[in-house]
């Protein structure tokens, strides 16, 4: 996958791009991050990326030719999305980074600055994500959320993809409690069912704290688990029973 990054500051990608398991599918080039500056498009002397907004206010936005200029530079992947970096997109969670990882051959990420873009940059965008409800001081944090995220479900990146399946919000449920060597550190016993070598009752024991610690700590992601087990239900019971016409 080809991954584009629109950024002002481009060293800021420097140490995440050479650290873990990102920096092991780089050079096993399961992914290509290319970072381009928009300032390197402008055609004034002061490479000027910013202005004032029309109408007044505080802050500065950045000017729309630099962004339409340093996109239309780029190459066209048959399958690619344009991507803004803004706290007014739809929010980051697991279903938007596995349809990224799934759909599309090439991600274009804008990161805004200042108090944001002038808006006909949307234009050139096919959808705006947010890293949540907060503001920062740019979109390069969110675009390196944005490219961890996509890069690490792409095929090749972790060593066991069946671990990617039981991850916390991949079935709706956060994750159960996991716990390594020793046994007994501190007094902090690991659960004996997690020592007795029943599989099949570990696998309810896990189910169980999946339901228990997403309805303590995420009783909106519960909700919604329970309302599409729901309707899968009724999907299911309407496939057996259809109803007449």
């Amino acid at each position: 996958m080809r991954f584009d990054i629109v950024t002002l500051f481009p060293d800021c990608f420097t140490s995440i791009l050479n650290s873990g398991l990102l920096a092991k599918a780089l050079a096993k080039q399961i992914a290509h991050v290319h970072l381009t500056n928009p300032r390197d498009f402008t055609t004034d002397k002061h490479h000027k990326v910013d202005d004032e907004p029309y109408g007044g206010g505080v802050g500065m936005l950045m000017k729309p030719e630099p962004i339409f200029t340093a996109v239309e530079s780029l190459p066209i992947l048959a399958r690619r999305d344009v991507i803004l970096m803004s706290p007014q997109g739809q929010p980051m969670n697991q279903p938007l980074l596995r349809e990224l990882a799934t759909n599309y051959d090439q991600l274009i990420v804008i990161c805004g600055h200042y108090e944001g873009v002038d808006d006909r940059v949307l234009n050139l965008v096919t959808r705006e994500v947010s890293l949540g409800d907060f503001i920062l001081t740019g979109g390069e944090i969110p675009s390196m959320a944005l490219i961890n995220g996509v890069v690490r479900l792409l095929p090749g990146t972790v060593g066991k993809e069946e671990s990617l399946k039981s991850e916390s919000f991949e079935e709706g449920l956060l994750d159960f409690p996991q716990y390594t060597r020793p046994a007994n550190f501190r007094g902090w016993k690991v659960p004996d069912v997690l020592l007795s070598g029943n599989h099949a009752a570990i696998a309810r024991w896990r189910f169980q704290q999946q339901i228990e610690r997403t309805a303590s700590r995420r009783p909106d992601l519960l909700k919604k688990w329970h309302e599409e087990r729901e309707q899968g239900s009724r999907g299911a019971e309407e496939q057996i029973f259809p109803t007449d016409n």
